[in-house]
Order: C-alpha cells, then structure tokens, then sequence
C-alpha cells in the first residue's frame, strides 16, 4: 500500500465559548452556545439571522420536554453555522443544521447571514462539539436519572465558558 501524502493543514487553535441565556422558540427551550475566534463575539446580524432560521431546523414535540441546545459558530472565513441538537424519544438527539457563507456546503454567496439548510451528513466540527458532552451528561442528570424530572435545573447547567477546549 503506497503512503498518501498528507495535505498540510492550518495550525490548530482552540476559539472561545460563550454560553448566552436560554430562549425560547417554537415552544422549544433552547440552550445556546456561542464559537468563535472574535473576543467580540458573534456580530448581531449574523446571530440575529441564526436565530430567524431555527425554527425550521427544529422537530416537533413528541412528548419529551422541549428543549434543544444549539451551537451558532463563525468559521475562520466568511462562513457561519447553526446546529440544533433537539432531545425527542426522552433520550436521542435530533440534529438539523444551517449554514451561511459556505459555498462547499451549497450556499448561494458568502454572505454570513444567508442562512440555508444544507443536505450535509455533518454533526459539527471540533469547535461545535464540546457542548454534545456536557449536553448529554446535564440531560442524564436533570431529567433521567431523577425521579421527577427537572427541565428548569437542566437549563441553567451549561458547559462554562472559556475555550472550546483545553478543559482537563
């Protein structure tokens, strides 16, 4: 078997976390994290947009307490993402995403707050992932291990904000 070269890649930096306060849409309560590399945070409209497109990414009640959290990133580039990881069936995750400015992922320019939803298989990339850890562990211990579930302790248990990663 012949050694594939590897492609070189950008040196790799961990980029900030903000945990902003719930909201609520569509019925749904939804958690929110924030990526990116700007000590600024997200730009307004690039949020605002975000958060105009997620009801459509979220699935309908089936019974499991609304709640959802998601992770609104600004890539490196003119890029912009939105994941919304929703709890159905009391214990599985419902994943839907949007994304802006990312012509590989089909959107129609590199206008950050052109929201679409893609057909991509993808879940997130190593800046949107640390939440699914701490998310799946919050849910276990607020509303499946308890005898009576507690949403409201669920939805002020977010992963502490800092860098998205480095947190041994």
């Amino acid at each position: 078997m012949a050694n594939t070269p590897v492609t070189a890649f950008t040196p790799f930096t961990e980029k900030l976390l903000t945990a902003p306060p719930p909201i609520e849409v569509a019925g749904r309560h939804i958690k929110r994290y924030h990526v990116t590399a700007d000590p600024g945070g997200i730009a307004p409209d690039v949020e605002e947009a975000a958060y105009a497109i997620l009801p459509k990414l979220l699935p309908e009640p089936d019974g499991t307490p609304p709640a959802t959290f998601v992770v609104l990133h600004r890539g490196g580039d003119d890029g912009a993402y939105l994941n919304a990881y929703s709890w159905v069936w009391d214990n599985v995750l419902h994943f839907r995403g949007a994304a802006a400015g990312q012509p590989v992922l089909g959107c129609p320019d590199r206008d950050p707050t052109h929201f679409i939803t893609p057909d991509a298989p993808w879940i997130g990339c190593v800046w949107e992932l640390p939440p699914i850890l701490h998310e799946r562990d919050a849910w276990v211990r607020h509303l499946l291990v308890p005898q009576l579930p507690d949403l409201g302790s669920y939805l002020t248990d977010s992963l502490p904000e800092g860098t998205t990663g480095d947190r041994s």
